[in-house]
């Protein structure tokens, strides 16, 4: 007897440059789980999610920028990870009416970390969105002590202009986890003081899609080791689809 057709995607705005759907292609083709498919949900608001679940029969989502944070109120329960985060990137739907949000980010970002000889004791998180939530939860737990720098003065974040010659060499991890140097704007980058990056450090960007960020070449240049976000986006992805299984 064939399997029922299970249908999974990714939901968010703008989302042609993410490559969620092409891993899970890739991967249902390999593994022959041909009653699989992964589809993307281009939101142009938040408040079209319920439609996009009510019109579709989905099995589980991925959730991206901008909705990581807003999703939760549409939900009917959180994984204590993702509460304690305040923001979600895995969605499990059991009857189109219980929808319970998890967090895959950290999970995929510790992993990345690990495989690549971690040791940083000090870092500096550029942006304040959802993405930033689960890296900083990830390196609480990792004991690495965490400076979060944002555009606007807020609690608990300093400004990019605060940033100097002694913030930049005693912080040796740098993570990009705003959306600038994303395809198509490929020109931007965060305005850091690239000039004091040294090959002490490691510069992290969530971004896959260019391969390597403006971010990533000018810290390359210092000597820093660089990192993109694929690592992390495959290992997530990995944790989701045990979530969307369990």
């Amino acid at each position: 007897m064939p399997q029922k057709n299970r249908y999974y995607g990714l939901i968010g705005k703008k989302i042609d440059y993410s490559f969620s759907k092409s891993y899970f292609k890739e991967k249902f083709e390999k593994e022959n789980l041909n009653h699989c498919f992964y589809n993307n949900y281009d939101l142009e608001s938040i408040n079209d999610f319920l439609k996009t679940i009510e019109e579709n029969e989905i099995s589980g989502l991925n959730v991206t920028i901008p909705y990581k944070e807003s999703i939760i109120n549409y939900l009917d329960d959180l994984d204590p990870s993702a509460k304690t985060i305040g923001a979600v990137n895995t969605i499990k739907i059991e009857n189109k009416k219980f929808l319970k949000g998890y967090n895959t980010d950290y999970l995929g970002f510790i992993k990345s970390l690990k495989d690549n000889n971690f040791f940083h004791k000090k870092a500096l998180v550029l942006g304040t969105g959802g993405a930033s939530k689960a890296i900083i939860y990830a390196l609480k737990s990792l004991n690495t002590k965490t400076t979060v720098v944002s555009r606007k003065r807020k609690e608990n974040c300093i400004i990019y202009q605060d940033l100097n010659k002694e913030i930049i060499l005693k912080n040796t991890l740098i993570i990009n986890c705003t959306p600038l140097g994303t395809f198509p704007k490929i020109e931007e980058y965060p305005k850091i003081p690239y000039e004091f990056i040294t090959k002490k450090h490691l510069c992290y960007d969530l971004i896959y899609n260019p391969n390597k960020t403006k971010f990533l070449e000018k810290s390359e240049i210092r000597g820093a080791s660089i990192i993109n976000g694929l690592q992390m986006l495959e290992n997530q992805a990995k944790e989701s689809w045990k979530i969307w299984n369990s």
